[in-house]
């Protein structure tokens, strides 16, 4: 058989799909099992040409056969000039790597040593209190108006404020960090706002690199810290990788968590009934809940990868180079796996979801998201109890292709008492306590756990 025909063959179920496009979130639905039920791994000519992989079977398979997928963006041309996670590749992330998630092992795994100790459930554990004073003094702000918008004034806030403060930055730089990094993802390439954008970014970089100066110079706890000391494959990598990697550590911890608590706050919204019955219920029904939401509201859809060798799979045939993308989002609505699952069910049991994705590369700030997620949600469960959403001033992310955000949430809410200071003072208080306690050393664990493991 000629190599055409070969190839024709193995793109014999060829589809048309751009993630990119408001059409894709609007109808994702209808797309998504469309998808499942003719080819659950098809082609598209899409952005120069890749595989998409939309059945929960065949992306579990596929994400766990590490062997022969890649996510190295190599940028330099070293190695085998391969193109990251995006697909396509930003024009603005061509020139730079997305931190170790655009890495294979052994530099991967090693990054993941060096960062989960203070990623474990026991390191976040030590940072709930910081995080309710935050979640308190944001709330506080709004609580007599009546008035708030869920997005701008709690689900950017908290978890900009914890990102920075478990790297080592001062809290009240949580304003530098915060616009860049949920514009860079919701603003469209030929937006006119994209120049703005770009320099709020450059900013951003200006002061991670001034953070990563001084804190080799002057050392102090955080992920910062412990990166500018890592031993990454035999030796410390050079400032424009640590950039990278913190860069990734800021995407990760902003605008997902974000993502979640704003979708999760608006369909609670919407059922009120459900919300109360999970406010009554919370110490039964959190848990499964917030695992839920996340099935059901994956805040990062999906992630690209390049075939590294010829090989066959869950079934296709697959060629070194080519391209492939794994959509976490459709997965988590295969109705093979997950009974009826275009509906919301807080009490869903096995919700074996893949939203912080699979195999070697799953999120490594699942613990930090699970938890200031659900102190968020709780808080104003507690506090704003009969909330009612503003549907004409809510603003999703008009594209989900790379995160299913939202810029605005505006509610309304029976007006209440402050409890505290203001948010400015409640910062200078954490950071007092951040460097006095030094929260963000790392939690390690005892010979006895490990033992036990």
């Amino acid at each position: 058989m000629s190599e055409a025909l070969s190839d024709d063959d193995r793109k014999k179920h060829q589809v048309h799909f751009d993630r990119h496009t408001p059409e894709y979130r609007h109808e994702f639905e209808a797309i998504t099992h469309e998808l499942q039920s003719r080819c659950p791994i098809a082609w598209t000519d899409t952005h120069g040409g890749h595989w998409v992989a939309s059945g929960n079977r065949e992306v579990f398979e596929l994400a766990r056969s590490a062997e022969f997928l890649s996510n190295d963006h190599d940028v330099k041309g070293e190695r085998r000039g391969y193109k990251g996670i995006t697909i396509p590749t930003p024009p603005r992330a061509a020139e730079a790597q997305g931190g170790f998630l655009e890495m294979d092992p052994p530099e991967q795994r090693h990054y993941r040593q060096t960062l989960n100790p203070y990623l474990s459930p026991a390191a976040v554990a030590r940072w709930v209190p910081f995080v309710d004073e935050v979640v308190r003094a944001c709330l506080d702000e709004k609580i007599e108006e009546g008035r708030i918008d869920f997005v701008d004034d709690l689900a950017n806030i908290v978890p900009a404020v914890l990102t920075l403060a478990m790297m080592g930055i001062p809290l009240k730089d949580w304003t530098v960090y915060n616009e860049p990094a949920h514009a860079s993802v919701y603003t469209p390439p030929d937006s006119p706002d994209m120049p703005r954008v770009a320099e709020l970014s450059r900013n951003m970089g200006m002061s991670l690199y001034g953070s990563l100066v001084e804190i080799r110079q002057n050392p102090r706890p955080g992920l910062i810290d412990a990166l500018v000391r890592a031993d990454i494959n035999g030796k410390n990598p050079p400032d424009e990788e640590l950039i990278g990697v913190l860069a990734l550590l800021i995407g990760g911890g902003f605008d997902t968590t974000t993502a979640l608590t704003a979708h999760a706050l608006e369909w609670l919204g919407q059922n009120p009934g459900e919300r109360d019955r999970l406010s009554r219920e919370r110490s039964t029904l959190l848990d499964s809940a917030t695992e839920e939401f996340l099935r059901f509201y994956a805040p990062a859809p999906g992630d690209g990868r390049t075939i590294s060798a010829d090989c066959e799979i869950a079934g296709q045939r697959f060629e070194e180079g080519e391209r492939l993308w794994l959509s976490w989002a459709m997965a988590n609505r295969d109705p093979s796996v997950f009974p009826d699952p275009d509906r919301v069910d807080m009490e869903r049991k096995g919700n074996r979801h893949s939203s912080f994705g699979l195999g070697i590369h799953r999120c490594i700030g699942s613990n930090v998201a699970r938890t200031v997620f659900k102190r968020m949600v709780t808080a104003v469960l507690d506090r704003m109890p009969d909330y009612r959403c503003d549907p004409e001033g809510t603003v999703h992310y008009e594209t989900i292709g790379i995160i299913q955000g939202m810029r605005h949430l505006p509610a309304t809410f029976t007006p209440g008492e402050r409890l505290g200071p203001s948010l400015d003072e409640t910062l200078e208080k954490l950071q007092r306590a951040c460097d006095e306690q030094r929260l963000a050393e790392p939690v390690v664990r005892t010979a006895r756990a490990d033992t036990a493991r």
